[in-house]
């Protein structure tokens, strides 16, 4: 059944996810085979190796691709390799203006890895099409925008840095984990690519790793499947089993996230002691009215400012209700420091330009009670003296 007409919930739960016609299983199967038998030479049923494709992995790529309002998904094992995956398809010598507060991980990637074997980089303020502009060289190949960023949620204008692309023959590319397809369409706006850790938000329930890109670039689904193939950073079919579970719940979880997390960055604000919140949802955030139209909500995600180093330790020492872990998106409410956590690999000069302060705190507002979420942050405040 075609559902590219349906609702966002609809096309959650059925795109890409037809009874299995073996056994009318409704849920998709976790097809837990390496090979498959061919009838005979050069024939088959679609499948040879499950390291170039599983039905289990081409159903989650089908269903987040038509949430995603793209032609193709193309799964990896994580996040970074996704990532990782994309910077395959540009060559040494390309240059990459990238957004200035990226995951960690994808510094490190970047600095770490891609410069020894010639892709160049530069990290810019992309909430400023002047600096995206500035950037620009005759090598510049793509275009690679975080928005909302992490960890300081800083928000880019889709639109205009799609249109910049495509007057410069750049690929334009967005990290879309913070925001969801529920919240953000960035393909809808002329962007060409995003890219997603699934481990977040898409799976919802913190017990898997993966990563997925969607796109319509003919060129880019070509180069990505052949990466699938021959470096195989690909995702497990459990995995991809536990995102399908998690997608078809993605539009009530994210209305709650929301819901909670606008709770919570009011109470934040109001709350002596603690320095800038940072969330879109917030009137006073800078990208408040641009995020009011190219997101369908402002999102789970806020970061904080208690100052120092000691006093964002002494809080955290205290939370109980909320988690002190690493990740983000999970039915659970997970607190970070990206200082020593999550941007520990950007150099501590570097992340004071780009705001990630030693006082910085991040909070991924899960789905328990928000006065909950509150008291337990009012609790560990109180306890550490602030």
């Amino acid at each position: 059944m075609d559902y590219s007409q349906s609702g966002f919930s609809t096309r959650a739960i059925h795109a890409g996810q037809e009874p299995d016609p073996s056994t009318g299983a409704i849920m998709t199967p976790v097809f837990l085979t390496s090979t498959y038998v061919q009838e005979e030479l050069g024939r088959h049923k679609g499948y040879e190796y499950s390291r170039v494709s599983n039905p289990t992995r081409t159903a989650l790529e089908r269903n987040v691709a038509a949430l995603e309002g793209g032609n193709e998904g193309i799964a990896f094992g994580s996040g970074t390799a996704a990532v990782d995956a994309l910077f395959h398809v540009i060559a040494p010598g390309d240059h990459v203006i990238v957004s200035r507060n990226v995951y960690g991980g994808t510094y490190r990637l970047a600095r770490t890895v891609w410069e020894q074997y010639g892709l160049a980089f530069s990290f810019v303020d992309t909430t400023e099409m002047r600096c995206v502009e500035e950037a620009l060289r005759p090598s510049t190949r793509m275009l690679f925008i975080e928005t909302p960023t992490n960890p300081t949620i800083e928000i880019t204008d889709l639109a205009a840095c799609a249109a910049f692309a495509r007057a410069h023959g750049l690929l334009s590319v967005v990290d879309n984990t913070f925001a969801t397809p529920y919240l953000q369409q960035p393909l809808a706006l002329g962007i060409d690519v995003a890219v997603h850790s699934l481990t977040k938000y898409l799976n919802g329930h913190s017990d898997m790793l993966g990563g997925l890109v969607v796109t319509s670039r003919p060129e880019v689904v070509e180069r990505l499947r052949y990466m699938q193939k021959a470096v195989g950073a690909i995702l497990a079919p459990f995995d991809a089993w536990l995102c399908l579970r998690g997608t078809k719940t993605l539009a009530v979880r994210m209305r709650q996230h929301c819901q909670s997390a606008l709770e919570v960055a009011r109470w934040l604000s109001s709350r002596k002691g603690v320095g800038r919140v940072l969330y879109p949802g917030l009137e006073s955030h800078p990208g408040h009215a641009l995020a009011g139209r190219q997101m369908r909500g402002f999102g789970g995600m806020i970061s904080f400012d208690l100052g120092s180093l000691a006093k964002a330790a002494a809080f955290l020492k205290h939370v109980r209700l909320c988690a002190l872990a690493e990740s983000l998106g999970g039915v659970e409410t997970i607190i970070t420091h990206p200082a020593t956590m999550t941007h520990a690999a950007i150099p501590p000069e570097e992340r004071a330009r780009i705001g990630v302060t030693d006082g910085l705190v991040r909070i991924s507002v899960g789905l328990e009670e928000a006065e909950d979420i509150i008291r337990d942050i009012d609790g560990a405040l109180t306890k550490a003296g602030i």
